[in-house]
């Protein structure tokens, strides 16, 4: 698993490359109207406030954050301390010492025990891009399917022109940047 989306559809696609140019094309196209109708379906058929994962995610730092205590500063700042070790969240910023709160856009342990110590929902603190309504709204464009390449309607002025490959190949390796300039 990887969030590099480039690595994922690369992997995906690794038995595609084989194939001539339009049945590499096709593949990409049903990989992506595959994954736009699982993740839609998923985000349809989820009833919690968060996506499958990132609800999960907050119910592990619920479960890390049973033994923390809290010490308010502010009204929305508080001290946490975590077996010994201090932690600042800040509830209006949406920020904690530890870096996740911020990193992740999602309730960390330090922040959850915060939010639970003030009886607020920890859903409201999470990036709405965890949320089912955001994920409906990223795939609602719908990836439509070809006809077959008999019925396919092609004028003559572009099949009577000829695609050549480029005249030269490019030499092995990166090449070489430019300059600096001083």
């Amino acid at each position: 698993m990887t969030s590099n989306i480039a690595e994922s559809i690369n992997a995906a696609l690794v038995s595609a490359r084989e194939l001539p140019i339009f049945e590499f094309l096709e593949q990409v196209r049903l990989l992506f109207g595959r994954w736009n109708h699982d993740y839609k379906k998923e985000a349809t058929c989820t009833f919690t406030s968060l996506i499958g994962k990132y609800h999960d995610i907050l119910a592990d730092n619920e479960a890390m954050s049973i033994r923390m205590t809290v010490v308010p500063s502010t009204e929305y700042v508080h001290n946490v301390n975590d077996d010994g070790r201090y932690f600042v969240v800040c509830l209006k910023e949406k920020t904690c010492t530890c870096g996740r709160f911020q990193y992740e856009e999602i309730p960390c342990e330090h922040a959850w025990v915060v939010l639970k110590w003030k009886s607020l929902p920890p859903d409201e603190y999470c990036s709405d891009l965890y949320k089912p309504k955001t994920m409906l709204k990223a795939y609602n464009m719908p990836i439509h399917p070809l006809p077959d390449v008999k019925a396919w309607l092609i004028p003559d002025s572009v099949l009577a022109d000829e695609v050549l490959p480029p005249k030269f190949k490019r030499p092995p390796g990166r090449p070489e940047g430019k300059p600096r300039k001083k």
